[in-house]
């Protein structure tokens, strides 16, 4: 009784337009039938009378809701069957209804004669095609939001697993990239080892609060990128340069991204003091990461993973996607700037 009555207000809605329906018809017939208006044309009692009949209905195509419609998928056969059923078992219901209520009053012969037997049939299925019509829509288009709703959660697990994936490629790439680095440092310069160590500390640190983040503001990756070049420049030196052209500092970034396309370029580029690679950021509508290309010699083919998987986070996360521009001398990688926190 709880859940009905609970179900009831979850719909109340539903039921208020069914009773205004009712209501409405109720004095269309009347003033049809008796040619004339007055108080009685007005009065509430044949609305409430059909909303509690047609609830009868609404209770009968939820049975064989249940029954038949075994699957997600809407048929129409299935659906024809449902409603012819209910509509012969709801004119069944109602007249055995109104058959008990005339024999509880003693006007069985007054009710139940011939010409008003079949006036009550017309009118309960006629009641019965229009309410059942309208319980049907309102029934399988909740159930449709519904499913889209599943479906979006669903989605939406799915994207999250496949970033933490992502994210869990990412963080191993970066570490192993920088051990290596302190491990050349140790034989080149303990002391400059010591100072990258505890950079690099710092920096990790950062990274493990932002990995279950989707998004980060500019502002926090920018001292990030900043950070993570001086480590760069504990080993290259003036080899490799960064430059910020930062015209607007609103808006959110995926993690990591500035990171990982400096080391991308510092990676694919050989840079020397003489001739250095120029690792320029500009940030105004969208931020745009460009190095010039000076080719490292004997370089080994890299898989491009981490930069496959950042634009796998954007795909999955943003409608607009990373766009990749080379030419013959730079390269460039375009992010768009998130203005808004997808939950």
């Amino acid at each position: 009784m709880k859940k009905l009555l609970y179900t009831a207000y979850s719909n109340w809605h539903f039921l208020l337009f069914i009773l205004l329906f009712a209501y409405i018809q109720s004095v269309y017939k009347r003033i049809i039938v008796r040619q004339e208006i007055n108080a009685y044309t007005f009065t509430p009692e044949a609305a409430f009378a059909t909303l509690v009949s047609v609830c009868i209905l609404f209770l009968i195509l939820l049975f064989f809701i249940r029954k038949w419609q075994t699957s997600d998928v809407f048929g129409i056969k299935v659906l024809l069957k449902i409603f012819g059923a209910s509509l012969l078992s709801f004119v069944v219901a109602m007249q055995v209804i109104g058959f008990m209520i005339a024999y509880a009053f003693d006007s069985i012969e007054r009710n139940f004669n011939q010409q008003t037997l079949i006036l009550s049939t017309f009118s309960n299925l006629l009641d019965g095609i229009i309410y059942g019509s309208f319980f049907l829509v309102y029934y399988y288009y909740n159930q449709n939001i519904n499913k889209q709703k599943k479906l979006i959660k669903y989605n939406q697990a799915i994207s999250e697993n496949k970033i933490k994936q992502l994210k869990t490629q990412l963080n191993p790439h970066f570490l192993f990239n920088n051990l290596n680095v302190l491990d050349q440092l140790i034989d080149e310069d303990k002391n400059k080892a010591s100072y990258f160590l505890n950079e690099f500390a710092e920096i990790y640190r950062y990274i493990l609060q932002v990995s279950d983040k989707k998004f980060v503001s500019i502002k926090e990756e920018l001292i990030f990128a900043e950070q993570y070049f001086r480590l760069i420049q504990h080993k290259y030196g003036n080899a490799y340069r960064l430059v910020i052209k930062n015209e607007n500092t609103d808006g959110y970034i995926v993690p990591l991204s500035l990171q990982l396309l400096i080391e991308n370029a510092v990676q694919h580029n050989l840079g020397t003091s003489e001739s250095p690679v120029f690792i320029k950021i500009e940030i105004n509508k969208r931020i745009k990461i460009t190095n010039n290309y000076i080719a490292k010699r004997n370089a080994k083919s890299t898989s491009g993973r981490a930069l496959n998987n950042l634009k796998e986070q954007y795909k999955l996360l943003i409608e607009n996607p990373i766009e990749i521009q080379k030419s013959d001398s730079t390269f460039s990688v375009i992010i768009p700037i998130i203005n808004t926190l997808v939950k």
